[in-house]
């Protein structure tokens, strides 16, 4: 008896450090699949000057802001260029779009409008919807091109 009490100890204890890691592993496990989480990372790109498909990107983006679980979980560029342009002057914005615009400004998203195309259309950021800068680059799909390179996915409705 003496020489089967030590065995049963320490199954005994080798079961209680079996329950004991196996209650732990799913907080390990999670711990693992989230360490500190990295910004999700898109680019909409905007060119058409189709009223319906820009406001049906800006809603996509509201909409890809809240999939995420909020600003603070994704980098929105979003950019436009050639025919769009038109699209968003101030004084000619669709209401709805100008709505659907702002919503995106408020959650963080840069909005960035083709240099060049307001050289074509004789246009500056004053007399673009307000939240506009110029795209780092003068040509809008350079800027593109350095978006995707840096990791942005690509989106263009």
């Amino acid at each position: 008896m003496i020489t089967t009490f030590p065995c049963k100890l320490t199954l005994a204890a080798i079961l209680s450090v079996v329950m004991f890691a196996l209650t732990a592993v799913p907080d390990l496990a999670q711990a693992a699949d989230n360490p500190k989480k990295e910004k999700v990372k898109v680019l909409y790109h905007v060119d058409g000057k189709d009223p319906e498909v820009a406001k049906y990107a800006l809603a996509l983006i509201n909409k890809h802001i809240d999939a995420e679980g909020g600003p603070e979980n994704i980098d929105v560029e979003l950019v436009v260029h050639g025919p769009a342009l038109e699209l968003f002057e101030k004084d000619k914005m669709d209401p709805e779009m100008q709505k659907r615009f702002d919503q995106i400004i408020e959650k963080g998203v840069r909005a960035e409008m083709c240099q060049v195309s307001m050289k074509m259309f004789g246009k500056t950021l004053d007399n673009l919807a307000k939240g506009f800068v110029a795209t780092l680059h003068p040509v809008a799909v350079k800027r593109i091109a350095d978006l995707q390179r840096q990791g942005y996915i690509y989106i263009k409705p």
